[in-house]
């Protein structure tokens, strides 16, 4: 015999499945696009409750000023891959309380430079186009200081078996990466290890300045002064031993 309560509790299943995370992009555009037949009525979560959003795969290069004006204080995890975005993110710096951002198959480069976001923790950039990792490591610190979950994979800055890379290039990268971010504990398929981060120190010395800024807030025409000799001396260098071949490393 039919259970009208089981068909009742599937309904119920189906309602709480339509505002999850990754078909939040569809009922925000349903207006724009009619992909969902439903519209929002009443007794459906507010604005005020939405703490995560996916707008992947909408073709967007821009980010509607609808989302920002309703979800930029509420938002904590945002999904906007496989977009058009590039180096037009200074909407970002709207989200107040982002801690995880998706930005996966976009077109961020080399000269992309991220708003001001000390609250995030997770920034995954697999598939994009960065190419060189100086300066953009260096601003993607000053940018968003409190990294822990970092991915490149995909990009050229980032070598490996998969693109050409050697062994050699790979843990050059790794430790690169790993030096500019003193809370980072997983970097891209692997977690971050003592050993790395003190070999990370031993082989990118950081300025003794740029060290005490870490620890203790200096006034902004230091900073400013110690930015530009940094930006003139602090290209890094490897020891021999390390030292890659071939293109899209650093030297």
């Amino acid at each position: 015999m039919l259970d009208y309560g089981d068909l009742d509790l599937q309904k119920e299943e189906d309602e709480v499945e339509q505002f999850a995370m990754t078909s939040l992009g569809k009922l925000i555009f349903v207006d724009i696009h009619c992909r969902h037949p439903k519209s929002l009525s009443s007794d459906k979560p507010s604005v005020d409750t939405i703490d995560s959003l996916s707008l992947a795969f909408e073709d967007l290069f821009y980010m509607p000023f609808d989302i920002i004006e309703n979800y930029s204080h509420t938002l904590r995890t945002l999904d906007i891959s496989h977009n058009k975005f590039s180096r037009n993110l200074q909407f970002l710096g709207e989200f107040d309380n982002l801690t995880s951002l998706n930005l996966d198959h976009n077109n961020v480069d080399d000269y992309t430079v991220f708003p001001h976001m000390p609250k995030l923790q997770l920034l995954w950039l697999n598939h994009n186009n960065i190419e060189e990792l100086y300066p953009f490591i260096k601003n993607l610190y000053e940018s968003l200081p409190n990294l822990r979950y970092l991915c490149l994979m995909g990009n050229k800055a980032a070598p490996s078996y998969l693109n050409g890379g050697t062994f050699y290039d790979y843990l050059q990268y790794r430790l690169y990466v790993i030096s500019w971010f003193p809370h980072l504990v997983h970097l891209d398929d692997r977690n971050v290890t003592t050993e790395q981060r003190q070999e990370a120190r031993r082989l990118f010395k950081r300025p003794m300045l740029e060290n005490l800024t870490e620890h203790a807030p200096l006034p902004e025409c230091i900073k400013h002064l110690h930015n530009k000799i940094t930006n003139m001396f602090s290209k890094p260098t490897l020891p021999c031993k390390l030292k890659p071949r071939g293109t899209n490393f650093i030297v």
